[in-house]
């Protein structure tokens, strides 16, 4: 098994790239804000502690073609929240440029977060086998 490919590595990415679509909905929304009828996005949170529930639980092996499979988890969809803003102006748009700030900036730091963690487990990994 590579590296990369261990829970922890696996549920991070997820994360990034739940993140990474995140701004992208977000910078639609801010290029948006001035377009009549246009409603902001943004994406539903996902559970990541169910990944991690499945990432440190004993996985279930058919032994026999006879056996029944188990039921297998994958990754989360990421789906659009289109729940009802606050504010709409007269024109029919829903975007609200200081609130699209705060969660571009939120997720940001979100985004850095993931991937502190990371790099600094990786270079725990390096260090255990003894590789700087």
């Amino acid at each position: 098994m590579a590296v990369t490919e261990l829970p922890l590595f696996s549920m991070l990415k997820t994360r990034m790239r739940w993140l990474e679509t995140r701004q992208r909905l977000l910078a639609e929304n801010v290029a948006n804000a001035e377009t009549p009828g246009y409603r902001g996005r943004d994406l539903k949170p996902t559970d990541f502690t169910r990944q991690l529930q499945a990432a440190t639980s004993v996985q279930m092996v058919s032994t026999n073609s006879g056996h029944l499979a188990g039921a297998t988890q994958s990754d989360p969809s990421f789906q659009s929240d289109r729940s009802q803003p606050f504010e709409v102006t007269p024109r029919g748009n829903s975007v609200s440029l200081e609130e699209e700030m705060m969660r571009v900036a939120q997720n940001q730091i979100d985004h850095q977060t993931a991937a502190t963690l990371y790099s600094r487990s990786l270079g725990l990994i390096k260090a255990a086998i003894g590789k700087k």
